[in-house]
């Protein structure tokens, strides 16, 4: 199946991220880099994974265009999205939640927050110093999950059959 796996990332995490999901899938996939390529032809793909990561409870805003602009077409795909965030639990939940318009988490086939990483070598003075006060990290870090990023690509080559459920 012709997969395209579109991003923004900040710091470099989600697009290490959207690289990992596309070995695992082992299939025709394209990366598209929202930064470089803000609205993406969708005609020729079957599948459309989204990520982007959150920046002070947010996911970037070119996410946010582009499943606005694409909000209808994305409803005809086989749709995934996750999030990089250095959040767990309820609240990683929430933000993966409030990242995409809640049409597009009804008609996703999985959704998952994939860990995040604080990257000092990547962010400029006054970033690692917001960084330093409000999460207490003194250095780079990371908690991105290959066990999760796994999980999530196997979802999305799992074929769904209904009928499965009968036996």
């Amino acid at each position: 199946m012709k997969t395209l796996i579109v991003y923004s990332t900040t710091h470099g995490c989600t697009e290490k991220t959207a690289i990992k999901i596309k070995e695992f899938l082992k299939e025709d996939t394209i990366l598209v880099n929202l930064k470089e390529n803000s609205n993406p032809e969708l005609d020729n793909f079957e599948r459309v994974i989204i990520g982007g990561s959150i920046h002070a409870g947010q996911i970037q805003k070119r996410v946010k265009v582009f499943c606005q602009t694409n909000l209808q077409e994305l409803k005809s795909k086989e749709l995934g999205l996750f999030i990089c965030c250095m959040e767990d639990g309820e609240t990683a939940q929430k933000q993966l939640l409030d990242a995409f318009p809640n049409e597009l988490h009804e008609f996703a086939k999985t959704s998952a927050y994939l860990g995040g990483e604080f990257d000092f070598e990547r962010m400029n003075f006054f970033q690692q110093l917001i960084v330093k006060k409000v999460a207490h990290v003194k250095e780079s870090t990371s908690t991105v999950n290959d066990i999760s990023i796994r999980k999530f690509s196997r979802q999305m080559t799992t074929i769904f059959n209904p009928f499965l459920f009968l036996v």
